[in-house]
């Protein structure tokens, strides 16, 4: 294959602009924010379970607030009913007296019982706010790091890509002017050998596989035209020959 040398020169222009851009998208997959953002979302994720538990219990300590203190009222208003009935005289019979009196003892005992659950219930749903209170507050807090990360790590993104479509844009214009059958051959190399397909020879020195070249080769070499497209006998590279080769 025979390429005049100006192109043979723009295709490592062409490979220095692969080179930048596999270097671009390495850098935006490995941005440190990534798993920055992935731990803090793991950890809203915890905390949030734990924020609805907390919820949860706080919601059930409250209708059970609600429903010990309803049993209180019960009591009470029985009691207060029955101490009227003794009060008024409308019961005369000693042994209702004494069953009533009996009654009304057994209903103060019930409800300092009732209002003792009614405290701890109380205790508990304070508890249960509070910790609502904590967790709310510490998803608040995390969610807004991982808010941050993720404005940076798109900040960042947005640079990458700008960068990139710029070094893109550029390679199809340069691109555009290399020949078609090099071009062909270019890329088919660079998918085998690692995204490396067309190395500069310098100081006899191919900087493909970074091998220097043994005085056969280099004759090999000057001995070729001027616009032969050369390979590395070591890494089959396209071998590009520049005023720095050494030659």
């Amino acid at each position: 294959m025979n390429a005049a040398p100006a192109d043979q020169i723009r295709l490592l222009d062409v490979q220095a602009l692969d080179v930048r851009l596999s270097q671009l998208a390495h850098k935006r997959q490995s941005l440190p924010e990534h798993a920055e953002i992935d731990s803090l979302t793991k950890d809203v994720t915890q905390l949030r379970d734990l924020l609805v538990a907390a919820q949860t219990q706080e919601s059930d300590t409250a209708r059970e607030q609600t429903k010990a203190e309803q049993d209180v009222d019960q009591v009470r208003q029985r009691a207060v009913r029955d101490q009227q009935r003794l009060d008024s005289g409308a019961v005369s019979s000693p042994k209702d007296l004494e069953s009533l009196q009996r009654e009304i003892v057994s209903l103060a005992k019930r409800q300092g019982d009732l209002e003792d659950i009614v405290l701890d219930v109380m205790e508990r749903r304070e508890a249960a706010q509070e910790r609502v209170k904590e967790l709310t507050e510490r998803v608040a807090s995390v969610q807004a790091k991982a808010d941050l990360a993720t404005a940076r790590r798109d900040s960042a993104t947005q640079e990458l890509d700008d960068e990139a479509a710029a070094a893109t844009k550029e390679r199809e214009t340069i691109s555009a002017v290399v020949p078609a059958d090099l071009l062909k051959l270019y890329e088919k190399l660079r998918v085998q050998q690692g995204g490396v397909g067309a190395a500069r020879l310098f100081q006899r020195r191919c900087e493909g596989c970074q091998l220097e070249l043994n005085i056969t080769e280099v004759n090999e070499v000057r001995a070729a035209p001027r616009d032969a497209v050369l390979r590395c006998e070591n890494c089959r590279r396209i071998l590009i020959r520049t005023q720095e080769s050494g030659l």
